[in-house]
């Protein structure tokens, strides 16, 4: 009973704080850390033990699924060269950086041990600075690269750091070791994600009832992180694949109503995973700090070098890796060359997240390697620190980083013109069908249908005019919601003078909500 009461009150908290910073206009794991930090501090707060396998079976696959589910597939691909050079190349090129510097300020502490908090430190978690991107109007390129990059650095990282927890050991492994080892496992990954993705694809098919599609897509990623551990290849890669193949298939394989109510039950678990881990995190941040047995000018020291280092080598990787494959013919021939600017966005644009929290807690012991001491907990404080670190100083500062460079892209005349150009293509269409199979019905059904495939067609192209004055769908909209509460509200009457039952009330509601949850989605 007593850990039913403590995980509804960290729910209650995460939720609570999120809300805040919501409305603060703060980034939401920066507030939940701080949180959890202060309340390690109240009396009677129990500690708290984030174990490994939690993060990385529990919270981080189903957090990578539903990113991958929500990009676009086709750009993914267009953009497959410069998010592979981050997601690979600046990987591993940070973690043995970060390595010998480390080695350097703590000689002391094995070489290995020091490129594996490279690793831990390495991949940037994108969610925070998409989702900063997309509310500041970052172009479209730009987000797609740092989605992608997000997808597929938690692979290169994870093995990164048990390779070089391996060498730990005693086991000499060199750059092109790692590298074999990284490609070897993604591969495998990438094999065993589209056959989990096309299982899940035919059970999808076969489904049509919407709660049993919520099942089959929540239980997905565990299913393929469980498979891909145990075949020892990379799980995270696994997961990604099969997100971003269902992804672009889910349009074809649920009906309407799985998917409305898919995209809701994973927005609640997002919201949920990514609140309460970053207030697991500030809880757990007091025994941490604690239990380091080095000074606090070393660790202050070691962490402020760490994150310099960091910013620094993103940076001097990002003009490079832009502008020198531009050299080669066909790749100058097939994409224009970005102005400066952004790169330098990108480059600013590497908060750490998740990912680093999973692969700092997977650091042993100290005291599992004989002969081969490390400061384990000196290592998680850094990493955890960096997190805030780039939250607080990247996240918060990007938007004015962006707008002073000049790097946004307004693209609603652009997409409202798109949109009104295939909505009309799909309104004939619509029509061709309707006409085919209007025999025997209804003549002011099929009038009905004419009047909604007109009214759909033109709200498209009611987007490209006047935004001061309120078009005609904007109008009814706003005029059908005064009509839809008069509505539930002589209902609501009905059920409570026992006229109609409960279950009356629920199917009326439900159609209600449906009709008003539309009209929403057309005002957006």
């Amino acid at each position: 009973m007593e850990s039913i009461v403590e995980t509804v009150v960290v729910v209650a908290i995460s939720v609570l704080g999120a809300a805040l910073a919501r409305r603060l206009g703060f980034i939401a794991p920066l507030v939940l850390l701080v949180a959890g930090l202060g309340l390690s501090y109240v009396p009677g707060v129990p500690a708290v033990h984030l174990e490994p396998e939690l993060v990385l079976i529990g919270i981080l696959p189903p957090l990578l699924y539903v990113a991958a589910l929500q990009t676009n597939l086709v750009a993914f691909r267009a953009a497959i060269r410069p998010i592979l050079l981050l997601a690979v190349g600046l990987v591993m090129l940070t973690a043995f950086v970060i390595g010998f510097v480390l080695h350097a300020l703590l000689p002391d502490v094995p070489l290995a041990a020091c490129v594996a908090l490279g690793a831990v430190v390495a991949p940037p978690d994108a969610v925070s600075a998409t989702a900063i991107a997309r509310r500041i109007g970052l172009p479209r390129r730009i987000v797609v690269i740092l989605e992608g990059e997000s997808l597929l650095n938690d692979a290169t990282a994870l093995v990164t750091v048990r390779i070089a927890v391996s060498a730990l050991l005693g086991s000499a492994v060199g750059f092109w070791e790692i590298t074999g080892e990284v490609a070897l496992k993604a591969g495998a990954g990438v094999l065993l994600g589209l056959i989990a993705a096309v299982g899940a694809a035919w059970l999808h098919k076969k489904i049509t009832d919407p709660l049993l599609d919520d099942a089959v897509s929540l239980l997905t990623p565990f299913v393929v992180v469980i498979i891909a551990e145990e075949l020892k290849s990379s799980s995270v890669v696994a997961v990604v694949v099969a997100g971003l193949y269902l992804g672009h298939r889910i349009p074809y394989l649920l009906s309407a109503e799985s998917r409305l109510q898919m995209e809701a039950v994973w927005r609640l678990v997002n919201f949920l995973l990514e609140g309460v881990v970053f207030l697991l995190v500030g809880l757990q941040l007091r025994e941490l700090i604690e239990n380091i047995e080095v000074g606090w000018a070393t660790t202050v020291r070691v962490t402020l070098v760490v994150f310099l280092v960091l910013v620094a080598v993103r940076f001097l990787w990002m003009y490079p890796a832009t502008y020198l494959a531009r050299l080669m013919p066909r790749i100058r021939a097939r994409e224009d060359r970005p102005p400066i600017t952004h790169p330098t966005v990108i480059a600013w644009a590497g908060m750490r997240g998740v990912v680093t929290l999973a692969a700092a807690l997977t650091l042993p012991p100290n005291d599992t390697f004989r002969g081969n001491d490390y400061p384990r907990e000196l290592f998680v404080f850094v990493a955890f620190a960096i997190i805030v670190l780039s939250l607080l100083i990247q996240g918060t500062s990007l938007p004015m980083v962006a707008r002073r460079l000049g790097v946004t892209e307004d693209t609603s005349t652009e997409d409202a013109l798109a949109e009104a150009n295939v909505q009309h293509a799909a309104s004939r269409a619509a029509r061709e069908r309707l006409e085919k199979h209007a025999d025997g019905a209804p003549l002011s059904v099929v009038e009905r249908l004419r009047a909604l495939t007109d009214s759909r067609s033109n709200n498209a192209w009611e987007r490209l005019g006047n935004q001061e004055q309120e078009t005609p769908s904007a109008a009814y909209g706003r005029l059908r919601r005064e009509m839809i509460t008069a509505e539930r509200h002589i209902f609501k009457i009905a059920r409570n003078e026992g006229r109609i039952s409960e279950e009356v009330l629920t199917r009326a509601q439900r159609e209600l909500d449906l009709e008003e949850s539309q009209l929403t989605r057309s005002d957006d």
